[in-house]
C-alpha cells in the first residue's frame, strides 16, 4: 500500500486535479482561435494605415487613427445616433415587452395562440423584417398610401426619405422584431414568481398595482437588467436592419457607428481607420456595460 505523499499516491491526485482543465481545454482553444485572434488582428490593423486599394502606402502609424476620430464629424454624428437609437429601442422594447408578458401570463381563451403571435416576430431574420417594413412604408402601395386615401396624412409621403420621420420609422420597424425578446424573457421569469407572495400581499390589503410594484418588479429585476444589457449591446451593433432599410440615410440621419465602420470598409476600403473605430466601439460598450451592472447591482439580490 502506497504511503500518502509518495510519488505513486500523488499520481492519481494530480490526474484528478488536471481533469477539469483537460475537459475545458478544447473550449479554451476554440475561444483563442475564434475570439482572441480576430480581436488581436483588429487591434493590429487599428495601428496601421491600411487602405486596400493603396497597398503601396501601408505603414505603422501608431495612434494616428485614434487621433483622427477627434476631428471626424461623421464619427461623432454616428455615435450620437447610436446612443439615441439604443436609448429609444431599449426603453420602448422593455415597456412593451413587459406589458405583453403580463398580458399573456394571464389565463384566457386562446392564450397559446396569443403567445405564438407575440413571439413569432423574434423568429424572423433582420433582412426579412426589413423587406416587410419596406413594403409597409412604400408610399405608393403601403399602409401610409391607404391611410392617405382615408384622409390621414399626405399621399406619396416617404417616411424613410424624410429626415424628420425616418428615425421614428426605423424605431417602429425594430420594435416589431425586438419586443418579443423582452416578452419571452420576462414571461419566463414571471412564471417562477411564487404564488404565496401574491397571496400574502393580498392578505395585507395590496391591490394589483401594489402587488406589481412590490412583488412582481423586485422579482423581475435581474431579468430586466440582463435583458436590457443584452439588448442594448445588440442594438448598438445593429447593422442589418438599418443598412437594408435606409442604408444610413437620408443624408446620414440613420448611420450608427457600426454601420459607419461597414461603410468605410465597403466604400473606402479603409480597414485601418475602420479597425480603430471598432476598438473605440468595443471600449465604449465595455465601459457602459460595467457601469450599468455596477449601478444596477445586478445579482446582488437587493
Amino acid at each position: 500500500m502506497a504511503l500518502a505523499g509518495t510519488p505513486r499516491s500523488r499520481g492519481p491526485r494530480l490526474r484528478r486535479a488536471l481533469t477539469p482543465y483537460t475537459l475545458i481545454a478544447p473550449t479554451v482553444l476554440l475561444l483563442a482561435v475564434f475570439l482572441v485572434v480576430p480581436v488581436g488582428s483588429v487591434l493590429y490593423s487599428a495601428l496601421q494605415h491600411h487602405v486596400v486599394n493603396e497597398p503601396y502606402d501601408d505603414a505603422f502609424v501608431g495612434l494616428d487613427n485614434f487621433r483622427r476620430m477627434a476631428g471626424d464629424e461623421q464619427f461623432w454624428r454616428s455615435l450620437a445616433f447610436s446612443a439615441k437609437w439604443v436609448a429609444a429601442e431599449v426603453v420602448l422594447q422593455l415597456l412593451l415587452g413587459l406589458a405583453l408578458a403580463l398580458i399573456v401570463n394571464e389565463t384566457f381563451v386562446g392564450r397559446a395562440v396569443a403567445r405564438a403571435l407575440v413571439f413569432s416576430p423574434w423568429a424572423v431574420s433582420g433582412v426579412l423584417t426589413t423587406g416587410i417594413w419596406i413594403l409597409l412604408y412604400n408610399p405608393a402601395t403601403g399602409v401610409l398610401h391607404h391611410l392617405a386615401e382615408l384622409g390621414v396624412g399626405d399621399a406619396g409621403t416617404s417616411v424613410l426619405g424624410n429626415p424628420d420621420t425616418v428615425f421614428g420609422a426605423v424605431v417602429v420597424a425594430e420594435l416589431w422584431r425586438g419586443v418579443p425578446f423582452f416578452a419571452i424573457l420576462i414571461l419566463a421569469d414571471l412564471q417562477s414568481v411564487p404564488r404565496e407572495l401574491y397571496e400574502a400581499a393580498s392578505m395585507d390589503g395590496a391591490g394589483r398595482v401594489r402587488s406589481f410594484l412590490h412583488v412582481t418588479l423586485p422579482h423581475l429585476r435581474d431579468a430586466i437588467v440582463l435583458a436590457t444589457l443584452l439588448r442594448g449591446v445588440w442594438e448598438f451593433n445593429n447593422v442589418d436592419l438599418l443598412y437594408t432599410l435606409t442604408n444610413g440615410g437620408p443624408a446620414g440621419a440613420t448611420t450608427g457607428l457600426p454601420l459607419y465602420v461597414a461603410q468605410l470598409a465597403r466604400k473606402s476600403y479603409d480597414f485601418g481607420y475602420g479597425s480603430a473605430l471598432t476598438c473605440a466601439a468595443f471600449v465604449i460598450l465595455l465601459f457602459c456595460s460595467i457601469l450599468y451592472l455596477r449601478l444596477s447591482r445586478f445579482g446582488s439580490g437587493k
